[in-house]
């Protein structure tokens, strides 16, 4: 089989950006990256709010922060009443973790794809509670139909209190049939929580087509929004039931603006987040996600073919528009979560390369970003030196 084209450049895109270009970006996945224009516009919000803070804090904010929250949602396909601004997707799976009530007996379900630190906050909301954690293992082969079978069969009516799966994932690159396994746990009256994580502004699904009880995600990842910017919406069942982690003045107006309003939070990435959705647009929604998730492929294969991976062997997203692709690193390399970090750091050191270096079921695995201010001859640099440094016991 024959390497897949690379896309072609869009034009100007990677001038939008500071990042040091003695640098190759290849991980857009973990932290983002925001975009000049976003910068400045979150740079004049704190100009005013520092010009006079009283001011800023006092008149008008729980409003601008609505009319932001609306924005959003609307992009998202969400509702609007239905939604709340948070700072992160692991700020938001707390949110209702802590919000369900858990008690000794129940149980929280997920998958063994999950996000490392909602793993933890499970792990910790099940201790305090007295409630269990119960982990469904899925082959990274799995097709959706084997997926949604084997979340039936994990499900356990009146004791599975919440079901907690990701859209895309974050240490598998794979994408989840999310609205499948809402419609199976549905009908043994289980709610599901989507970590969408990955989601916003890479993937064309909208929140409302999902229909989950609980779906959370980041918009500063592709959405190019400021860090500490994403939105939780909720089912309206359970709205009256959402508490925040800290109570604050908002308390009694109801979610969510009881989860939203945080005292002195500097809430400039949430008001400058339109500018990231701004400069998408701008772009071309579907032509970003198209380019990103052609540029992904490439790099997975030219990697792949340096590291003797033969193309069979390199796992399939499972859709379209992921920009995330994973490649299998030699058997014994990065096997622990410490040895992926160490390594990780010996690429971007060494080879003057970002990368994501995941431990995945006793396996390390490479993970590759695709986003508009990479270049196909980044991820052909890292397929020419990366098989030597490996070697490099």
């Amino acid at each position: 089989m024959s390497v897949p084209q690379p896309p072609e450049p869009i034009p100007g895109a990677r001038l939008l950006f500071s990042l040091d270009p003695a640098v190759s970006h290849l991980n857009h996945g973990s932290f983002g990256a925001v975009p000049i224009g976003v910068q400045r516009a979150q740079q004049r919000l704190r100009d005013e709010m520092e010009a006079n803070p009283l001011r800023f804090f006092t008149q008008g904010l729980v409003d601008r922060i609505a009319h932001t929250r609306r924005h959003l949602a609307g992009f998202l396909g969400a509702d609007p009443d239905g939604s709340a601004l948070v700072g992160n997707t692991t700020t938001g799976v707390a949110v209702v973790l802590q919000s369900l009530g858990l008690q000794a007996g129940d149980e929280v379900l997920s998958t063994d794809h999950g996000y490392g630190a909602v793993s933890l906050a499970i792990q910790r909301e099940c201790r305090r509670t007295g409630a269990v954690s119960r982990v469904l293992p899925i082959p990274l082969a799995a097709s959706d139909e084997q997926i949604v079978q084997t979340i039936r069969a994990g499900l356990r009516p009146g004791r599975t209190r919440l079901l907690v799966v990701d859209q895309l994932t974050s240490a598998t690159a794979k994408l989840f049939p999310a609205a499948a396994i809402v419609g199976v746990a549905r009908e043994h009256g289980v709610p599901v929580l989507v970590d969408a994580a990955h989601a916003p502004g890479m993937l064309g699904t909208t929140v409302s087509s999902i229909g989950a009880e609980f779906w959370v995600g980041n918009l500063h990842k592709w959405a190019y929004a400021p860090r500490g910017t994403a939105l939780l919406a909720v089912a309206p069942q359970w709205r009256d039931r959402i508490e925040p982690l800290v109570v604050s003045w908002e308390q009694d107006s109801g979610f969510p603006a009881r989860i939203e309003w945080q005292a002195t939070l500097d809430y400039t990435s949430w008001l400058a987040a339109p500018a990231g959705l701004f400069t998408l647009r701008s772009l071309g929604v579907d032509r970003v996600r198209a380019h990103n998730a052609a540029l992904a492929a490439y790099g997975q294969r030219v990697v792949g073919d340096a590291l003797g991976v033969p193309p069979a062997h390199l796992p399939d997203p499972g859709g379209p528009g992921v920009a995330l692709r994973l490649i299998p690193l030699p058997a014994g390399t990065a096997a622990t979560i410490d040895a992926a970090r160490t390594l990780q750091t010996r690429i971007g050191e060494r080879l003057a390369a970002e990368v994501a270096v995941m431990s995945w079921n006793g396996r390390g695995w490479l993970r590759l970003g695709g986003q508009v201010y990479n270049t196909a001859d980044e991820y052909e640099r890292l397929a020419a030196r990366l098989p030597a440094l490996l070697a490099q016991r």
